[in-house]
Order: C-alpha cells, then sequence, then structure tokens
C-alpha cells in the first residue's frame, strides 16, 4: 500500500453532527456534515386526490431488527436481520378522535414497556403512524395502537426503526396499500429525526429487507441491493449488558480526518456493496472490519470491544465490527455452527476483557422486511 509522509497528509474538516452539508469539495480538503445529503423532500412523494376508506378494520405488522453503518458505510447503508423486531397491531378505533392515533399499549422485553411513553408525539410507532396517516391525508379515521417491542432500547439493533417501520406499514395495509416504499421510509424517517437522528440506515432496510444503500436524501433514492439467494450470510450478534446512547456515540466523531482515511473508508465501502452483490462473504468482512474513521473513535467506550473484534476473527469469522452506534457487536460468517464457536469466543471475550456480561444471536438476513403478519 503506497504511503505518505506526515508533512503532506490532508484533512477532512466536519462540522458538528447536527448541520448537514451540500457544499462542494476543495482540493485539499473536504467539507463534510454528519448526513451530507440530506433533502428538502416534502414528506409527501405523491399527492392523493381523495382521502382513502379503511379496507381493513385491524392488522398486525412486523418490522424486523437492522444493522446500520456496517463499517465504512457510515449513514448510508445498512441491512435488515431475520428473527428479530418489533409487532405493531393497529386498528380503527370509533373512540378515538378523527385524524387522530392513540397509543393503547406498550408490551415488551425487559425494561421497554416502561422507558417508553404512549403519547404518540413522543414515541416513535406514534410518529411513524401520524406521518403516514399525513401522507394519505386521513381525517376522518381514528386509530389505537399497540407496540410489543422484540429488540431491547438502544442496542444498535435499529429498535426506534423497527417500532416505526411496523408502525406505517401497518397504516398503509388499513387504507389499501396507498403509499410505496419511498414512501413509507419518508415516513419513519420522520419519527428517526426526532429519536435519533435524520439518517435511513435503519428504516430504509427496515422496510425494504434486505441491504439498502442511501445513495441520495435530495432527491431521496434508495438503492436496495440485490445479492444471489444461493449465498447465505449469518451475523453474529453479541449483545452485552451495556449502554451506549447514540447521542454520546456521535459525540465522539472526529472533526477532522485525514484524506487517506476517507479514500481508505470510499473504497472498503465500494468494497461492501461490490461484495454484497457478489455474495463474497470473505471480502465483504474484510471490508466490513476496516472503518478508520467512526469505529475508532468508538470502541474504546465499549469494555472489551478490540479484545471481542480479535476473538471474533481468531475464530474465524469473516469480519466483525460495531452495529450501528453499539454496544452490539457483529460478526459475520457463512457457516452456523461455526457462527456459534464465533459467539462463544466474542461473549468470552466480554466477560474476560469487559467485565461485561453478554449473550450471542445467530441470525440470517431478512431478504423482506417489514410485513402483515395477521
Amino acid at each position: 500500500m503506497a504511503m505518505c509522509s506526515q508533512s503532506h497528509l490532508q484533512t477532512i474538516s466536519i462540522p458538528p453532527p447536527s448541520t448537514l452539508f451540500l457544499s462542494k469539495p476543495s482540493f485539499s480538503s473536504v467539507s463534510l456534515r454528519s448526513h451530507g445529503f440530506k433533502c428538502n423532500n416534502s414528506l409527501l412523494s405523491k399527492h392523493l386526490e381523495t382521502e382513502p376508506e379503511p379496507v381493513l378494520t385491524s392488522v398486525k405488522t412486523f418490522a424486523p431488527a437492522t444493522i446500520a453503518n456496517l463499517g465504512p458505510g457510515f449513514d448510508f447503508l445498512g441491512c435488515a436481520v431475520d428473527g428479530l423486531g418489533d409487532f405493531v397491531s393497529l386498528r380503527v378505533d370509533p373512540d378515538v378522535r378523527p385524524g387522530e392515533i392513540e397509543i393503547s399499549s406498550i408490551n415488551g422485553i425487559g425494561d421497554s414497556a416502561s422507558k417508553l411513553s404512549k403519547d404518540p408525539l413522543l414515541n416513535c410507532a406514534g410518529i411513524g403512524a401520524m406521518s403516514a396517516m399525513k401522507m394519505l391525508g386521513i381525517r376522518s379515521v381514528g386509530l389505537s395502537l399497540s407496540l410489543d417491542k422484540g429488540l431491547p432500547l438502544g442496542s444498535g439493533l435499529g429498535s426506534s426503526a423497527a417500532s416505526a417501520a411496523a408502525a406505517v406499514v401497518a397504516v398503509n395495509e388499513i387504507f389499501g396499500r396507498k403509499l410505496s416504499d419511498l414512501d413509507l421510509v419518508l415516513a419513519g424517517l420522520e419519527s428517526e429525526a426526532v429519536v435519533s437522528g435524520y439518517h435511513a440506515d435503519n428504516i430504509a432496510p427496515a422496510i425494504m429487507g434486505g441491504f439498502v444503500l442511501i445513495r441520495c436524501y435530495e432527491p431521496m433514492d434508495l438503492i436496495r441491493l440485490s445479492f444471489p439467494i444461493d449465498k447465505e450470510l449469518f451475523f453474529v450478534l453479541v449483545i452485552p449488558e451495556f449502554k451506549t446512547p447514540t447521542k454520546k456515540m456521535r459525540a465522539v466523531l472526529p472533526t477532522e480526518i485525514e484524506m487517506s482515511h476517507f479514500i481508505w473508508n470510499c473504497s472498503q465501502a465500494g468494497a461492501l456493496v461490490a461484495s454484497v452483490m457478489q455474495g463474497n462473504w470473505r471480502r465483504f468482512g474484510l471490508a466490513l472490519s476496516s472503518d478508520k474513521i467512526v469505529e475508532p473513535k468508538r470502541a474504546p467506550l465499549i469494555p472489551g470491544m478490540e479484545a471481542v473484534k480479535k476473538a471474533a476473527i481468531d475464530a474465524g469469522a469473516f469480519g466483525c465490527t460495531i452495529g450501528g452506534a453499539g454496544p452490539t457487536v457483529v460478526a459475520v460468517t457463512d457457516d452456523e455452527e461455526k457462527g456459534k464457536e464465533i459467539g462463544y469466543r466474542m461473549v468470552d471475550g466480554f466477560i474476560n476483557k469487559g467485565g461485561l456480561k453478554a449473550y450471542a444471536m445467530i441470525q440470517r438476513v431478512d431478504r423482506v422486511g417489514a410485513r402483515v403478519v395477521s
């Protein structure tokens, strides 16, 4: 690999995460902002001429967990994970004021239910549902929503996105599937903007399934990456008993990066996309493990992270990184049995090097995304 001397290093300046960029790069530096391609999209990608009538009185939907970033794909690449997620039950309720939504109950694992508000303006499922109702122009029908959390809060597995995705899909089903996937992502993004920030790398794969690339936010342009149906990929998800608030993990992001690191991460992100489409999971793992910008700043905040990553690679994982903002650590393999051994070694790393209890799960890619279950 070509090396450059310290005297010739270039840097990229990154203003605070609360700002967004559309500026052109100069030769010696590139000005970035947290989501360098946010748009001024109208909430409506289409305008319905008349308010749709409900075609169902009730529906239950599911939306999967997601892994955002995937190493160097920070804020523009994510994928859906099978077998984990949130459920929303939605029904037409004559006792709720027309055009409004009420959250009737919240159930979930751990302390999820007690920590989430039933105020629809303060709940990700409620915000998503109301955004979808606004898109559809619903003014004459009130809805009641029940949320069942299958994902722990603050786990790095897209908990808020799963709730929002299940809610917007449920509203769309009640009123006859008038909204496209793009509409649903925009509606769910309204929730994400309030809860965790204006980025679609969780909500897009939660709705669309598989791997999704956010090419641009102005206008919104999503690319669902196809990958060979006969190529299995297993995620080894290891979740320690530790909290990493998204705001805290964003606060440690660098304000400047070396141009060489910027170029490196771009090449690794390109390799991620190419590897998905080819089903080349070994190369995918190499790229997944190669972030030089975000992971090096966040890893020290997760006790034992370095040892856990090393344990995964030593056990035969193709790659390993932090899931979203953490603390979940994600390794990848194409063999489920090997995945169990990798998970065991990673849990051991958290216990012995990080002083944290942890548990492991082996999951496939969810190729479907949010859907009706009853």
